[in-house]
């Protein structure tokens, strides 16, 4: 298990962006091993995930070991699920590898969806919590950590250690759906494009109003194109079954067509804007 700085054979399961940006954070501070689907998307998630620890200072792409086997996950010291937000597919990764490795850490960098629930029907409560860091994960410092009840002696002091080797922040917050961040967010951004519908204003004038007027960084067409629409969509969903917005979160309409016309923002090359 784990020491004072956290863990040193860290492992994360997933291929994707989150994925391969969270390995190479983790390159920091042990060997990590990156579990993929299949040969093509472990292929992928190679180029990937070492080409992002050159950008993040301290990052090792060489300690970064990428397999399709669950069983190379055995000695980790924990090991963080990062897939695609749908609560089925996450409980059977999660149960896999809770039996992979029984003695590990187990976490999930889910935006939406319950942590307790999670860990309850995984069968996995006692060692399990919330990692929901931000894209791209090698420059955005926060790390929204949530530690249900329950947690055996340990997890909370090697969670915010290994978070502390990696150079985040990590704050704690409750388990509720959306956590702080999303919870608050994603009713923006839906407004952002349900006032584009109405006005029919250019999703880069939308933009250019909250940059300029607002100082925000990005607009919020671009930053839901930056998430994926798809990604969007589901948390969208997860908030309004929990009722969190008042309806302020349900997803636009606007949204789910482009979904469905397999327009999903600058992963797929179009969204509100071209790529």
């Amino acid at each position: 298990m784990g020491g004072l700085d956290g863990y040193r054979r860290p492992g994360v399961a997933g291929s994707g962006t989150v994925a391969c940006g969270l390995a190479a954070c983790a390159s920091r501070t042990g060997t990590v091993q990156l579990l993929a689907r299949s040969d093509a998307s472990a292929w992928r998630a190679e180029e990937a995930a070492q080409a992002e620890a050159k950008k993040v200072e301290g990052g090792a792409a060489d300690r970064i070991r990428v397999t399709t086997d669950p069983a190379r996950l055995a000695d980790c010291d924990v090991i963080v699920e990062a897939i695609v937000e749908d609560e089925d597919a996450k409980v059977e990764l999660l149960t896999a590898l809770g039996s992979a490795a029984p003695e590990a850490d187990l976490a999930t960098t889910t935006s939406s969806l319950r942590i307790g629930e999670l860990g309850r029907r995984a069968g996995v409560g006692e060692r399990f919590y919330g990692l929901h860091v931000f894209t791209p994960v090698s420059r955005m410092e926060l790390i929204e950590l949530c530690l249900p009840d329950g947690l055996r002696d340990g997890v909370r002091e090697r969670a915010h250690a290994w978070c502390e080797a990696m150079e985040k922040t990590a704050i704690e917050v409750p388990d509720q759906v959306g956590f702080v961040v999303n919870r608050l967010l994603f009713p923006y951004l839906f407004e952002a494009v349900r006032l584009k519908e109405a006005t029919g204003m250019s999703a880069s004038d939308v933009d250019s109003c909250m940059q300029l007027g607002a100082g925000h960084p990005m607009g919020p067409l671009k930053l839901l194109d930056f998430v994926g629409l798809d990604v969007a969509a589901a948390i969208g969903e997860s908030l309004e079954r929990d009722g969190a917005g008042g309806g302020a979160d349900h997803v636009p309409d606007l949204v789910r067509e482009l979904v469905d016309r397999g327009k999903l923002g600058r992963k797929s090359g179009e969204g509100f804007f071209e790529y």
